[in-house]
């Protein structure tokens, strides 16, 4: 309660601080010859942003100037608003992420023209600058795909499940509780990519839990109420049951998934799998 009490008023200036970084942010860019484009993905880009949203931010530059503007990450956004710390560490990444001390983030990315293609992930952007409508084009053919999961991802998650699974029961067995803990989350997680996955609803980066609860969640209803179910401590038959509660509704998706992928099932191996821990 203390916390809602403390910042409950900052938070609710929180969309008017957006609005003024986003101002200088653009004004930056714009005037800016060696920036081809500007657009925003994120929560701007798909309209749906709320109180708590960052500002994902994507630059296109010349070629010849790429080097330049990922050496100087650091420096431009300090003409944008008053910095409070940077993530990031990495001085040759193409990214940095930025916190302001209105609590606004600012996750910019630099990239050449070249570095640009069609995506499912740029279906939903809002472009600012957009010299020879490069991000227009790219944008039209982004529509025109749809996301179909692959073999190689379908393999890499459900092999990523079973160790996910077989890790929580040695964990869980030395009494090492939060190593216990990590690998169930990590099999939350990995329930929640299969359910995208078999949606044909492109799944986040595995270890990013980004909008897959809450009311911009593209799971079903009865997904999300079993995500919270599956909610345990410190305690081996805690943790046992939500293994085994997660293990019965992977069987089904993998089934599914299969399916879809016209892929052998071959229910003997994964229960051979399963019952090493369940």
């Amino acid at each position: 309660m203390g916390l809602v009490i403390n910042h409950e008023e900052r938070d609710l200036e929180l969309p008017n601080y957006q609005k003024k970084l986003m101002k200088s942010i653009e004004n930056d860019f714009l005037n800016d010859d060696n920036v081809l484009a500007l657009f925003y993905g994120g929560s701007i880009g798909n309209e749906n942003t709320d109180l708590y949203s960052d500002i994902d931010l994507r630059v296109v530059v010349k070629p010849e100037k790429i080097e330049e503007y990922i050496s100087n990450k650091k420096k431009r956004p300090q003409r944008w608003g008053n910095v409070l710390y940077f993530e990031d560490m990495n001085p040759f990444s193409i990214y940095t992420v930025v916190y302001y001390e209105c609590f606004i983030k600012v996750d910019t990315f630099y990239y050449k023209p070249d570095d640009i293609r069609p995506s499912v992930w740029l279906q939903n952007i809002k472009i600012i600058k957009d010299k020879d409508e490069i991000i227009a084009g790219i944008l039209k053919r982004s529509m025109t795909l749809t996301y179909e999961p692959s073999f190689v991802e379908f393999e890499l998650w459900r092999t990523k499940s079973f160790a996910h699974l077989h890790e929580a029961y040695r964990r869980v067995m030395r009494n090492e509780y939060y190593y216990a803990l990590n690998c169930i989350d990590n099999l939350r997680l990995s329930m929640a990519t299969a359910w995208y996955m078999n949606a044909g609803v492109q799944p986040n980066a595995f270890g990013d839990w980004a909008k897959y609860e809450g009311n911009r969640s593209k799971l079903e209803n009865w997904q999300k109420t079993l995500l919270e179910s599956w909610e345990c401590g410190r305690n081996k038959n805690e943790i046992t049951n939500v293994m085994k509660s997660i293990v019965h509704e992977f069987r089904k998706v993998h089934s599914s998934l299969c399916d879809k992928l016209d892929i052998e099932e071959n229910p003997i191996w994964v229960e051979k799998i399963i019952g090493k821990v369940i």
